[in-house]
């Protein structure tokens, strides 16, 4: 037989071709993965409270710190109005300006010694 009768006596056989199923491939160019992004998140949301709550505390400080300082100028000034009027009550209660105040009044003392009152308790 020759070549010709073998190749008409054999259908004519293209080489099989293989079904090529489509495959798609998942390229992981993530970078960051899901774990990592909610590890951030978390990090950056707690940085984020702590900076709020620094600055609040900071503020609420501050506020303290000038209402302080407000009242020990008012505790200042009312120690020196105290210490005027302490000084006050001192001249004031002099028995020489009270033996004065009692002559123009028509009091006559006679034969008497003009001590303080808080002399006497004292005594």
């Amino acid at each position: 037989m020759s070549a010709e009768q073998i190749r008409k006596q054999q259908p004519l056989q293209q080489p099989e071709r293989k079904k090529q199923a489509k495959v798609k491939v998942h390229k992981k160019n993530k970078w960051i993965s899901t774990g990592e992004k909610f590890l951030y998140s978390f990090a950056t949301t707690a940085v984020l409270a702590a900076s709020v709550f620094l600055v609040q505390t900071s503020a609420q400080t501050d506020t303290i710190n000038r209402d302080i300082r407000g009242m020990e100028q008012e505790i200042q000034q009312q120690e020196s109005h105290n210490e005027n009027l302490a000084y006050q009550v001192k001249e004031l209660s002099n028995p020489d300006r009270i033996l004065s105040i009692a002559k123009e009044n028509g009091l006559n003392i006679q034969n008497a010694q003009v001590k303080q009152a808080g002399k006497i308790n004292n005594e």
